[in-house]
């Protein structure tokens, strides 16, 4: 995106509004459009990349970075397709990973993958591009998506609005972290699904040690800064809490010695934690998190406020840091988009991942869901469910085009061949140093292998640096495990 870099390198934050900068955003952005241009003084702004040629390659244009986008655009055919991305973000996220890069067992950048090594023609292909943009809206009789530029807080430069026409376009733009319109978690709550969200947490645990170590503070406002609590008994609420619990232990107490009788870790979920595991597996988990220092508690929250949160009983909890994972919900842009829905308020796709009233348009991972018509349920928003879908469109796609159907409207009576069909793997979940599980089951009611310990533990470590997306990145982890294991976690606050 040298345009951007340009732009970056000729504006000041104080001229960023100016005729000038944007007659310059206007000239750069100029070769994006194949349509006929009235001269620069007369227009307003660039149309963007406009729509194929019969004799150019088709474009799939892939709205979001996440583990079904990436997973599809790694199984696109750059030979038959010309890949445009739109993500607000350049890279994707090794979600099961990331609640450990908030206590340093592991750095950030070795579960961030960049795209362009994901699908390299990004990068180098003509017709190929990656645009750090978000998606306002979808034009489906036109085939054209509406996006506008991200922008980097609020004295940077305005947000540029253009747009690309599109043969084939893929909505894979996830989902949002869950509020349930609960009053002031948006504004004092911490998500933890981006690797910002990570370094957040992290530099808030870190600050909050420092500050409780401050002579003369009361000890009830040190308590409450070393309170951490975390919202929600899922998978990514009870990892982060044992890897929280295990840096207390292990690295706080040892180098925090004035504060560690005052740093406690409290887990609150409304039903059972880890509810879809097998029983024996929760029991084990309740076990060792109590174990090592975690308070469980079963309430639902009411309201959260800067200090503290009240639950539905009345019970206020004070905290210094707080982390919700409570599940996830449909994005704005999702509930904007004029498409069928399915039950929960994703996206509804039939049997082959499409969208069904309009020609063209697919939708894969947490954004979308079977319609009901199709008899099949919602599935679960788990990374493996949406790699799976991203895999298998891929593959769908690369069909369609050798078939002959690749431009816009072209694969309107094509013969799709097999349907998607999703079998689970099972689930696992770390709870801690050497401790974890792993319930192979393909759900709650089958029967299946299901493992605790050390032995479990070893399995997920393995598990997971085999699903690390590059070689890079899979000698990054093998290093941080090691170094970690060796020296302890560091506790710089960068």
């Amino acid at each position: 995106m040298f345009w951007y870099r340009n732009l970056i390198k000729l504006s000041k934050p104080t001229e960023s509004k100016t005729p000038i900068t944007k007659n310059l955003l206007q000239a750069s952005l100029s070769h994006f459009s194949t349509a006929n241009q009235p001269p620069a003084s007369a227009q307003a702004q660039p149309s963007g990349l406009g729509p194929t040629k019969p004799h150019d390659k088709p474009r799939v244009v892939v709205l979001g970075s996440g583990w079904a986008g990436c997973r599809l655009m790694k199984g696109l055919d750059p030979k038959l397709y010309d890949i445009v991305c739109v993500s607000p973000r350049n890279h994707m996220v090794f979600t099961p990973l990331l609640a450990s890069t908030c206590v340093g067992t592991l750095e950030f950048r070795s579960v961030a993958e960049p795209i362009a090594r994901i699908q390299p023609s990004i990068s180098s292909a003509p017709g190929s591009y990656f645009f750090l943009a978000n998606s306002t809206a979808v034009d489906t009789e036109n085939h054209e998506v509406h996006c506008e530029t991200v922008t980097d807080g609020t004295d940077t430069l305005d947000p540029w609005k253009f747009k690309i026409s599109y043969d084939k376009l893929v909505i894979a733009s996830g989902a949002q972290a869950s509020t349930f319109g609960i009053h002031g978690v948006k504004e004092h709550a911490i998500f933890l699904r981006e690797v910002h969200h990570a370094q957040e947490i992290r530099r808030k645990l870190l600050l909050n040690l420092m500050l409780s170590d401050v002579p003369g503070l009361p000890e009830e406002e040190k308590r409450r800064l070393l309170h951490c609590v975390v919202v929600g008994g899922g998978p990514t609420g009870v990892e982060f809490s044992g890897e929280l619990s295990d840096f207390i232990r292990r690295d706080v107490h040892e180098r925090y010695t004035h504060v560690k009788d005052y740093i406690h870790v409290t887990l609150i979920e409304a039903n059972e934690i880890l509810s879809s595991f097998d029983d024996r597996l929760r029991r084990y988990a309740i076990k060792h998190l109590t174990k090592s220092g975690v308070r469980l508690v079963r309430g639902i929250v009411k309201d959260v406020r800067p200090e503290n949160l009240v639950l539905t009983d009345g019970s206020e909890v004070p905290y210094g840091l707080l982390v919700w994972s409570t599940g996830v919900g449909p994005s704005p842009f999702v509930n904007s988009l004029g498409l069928p829905k399915s039950p929960g308020g994703r996206i509804g796709v039939d049997e082959w991942l499409r969208v069904p009233t309009v020609q063209d348009v697919f939708s894969i991972g947490d954004c979308s869901g079977f319609l009901e018509s199709t008899g099949k349920p919602v599935l679960p928003a788990l990374a493996q469910v949406a790699e799976r879908q991203g895999k298998y469109l891929a593959n769908l796609l690369n069909k369609i085009c050798k078939d002959g159907g690749g431009h816009a409207n072209g694969a309107k009576d094509m013969n799709l061949g097999d349907p998607f069909e999703y079998k689970h793997l099972g689930s696992m979940a770390t709870v801690g140093r050497f401790k974890a599980l792993v319930d192979l089951r393909q759900s709650k009611e089958a029967k299946g292998i299901s493992l605790a310990g050390f032995v479990s533990w070893f399995i997920w470590r393995s598990a997971y640096l085999t699903r690390v997306v590059s070689w890079r990145n899979r000698f990054y982890v093998a290093i941080n495990w090691l170094t970690t294991f060796v020296f302890g976690r560091d506790i710089s606050r960068i």
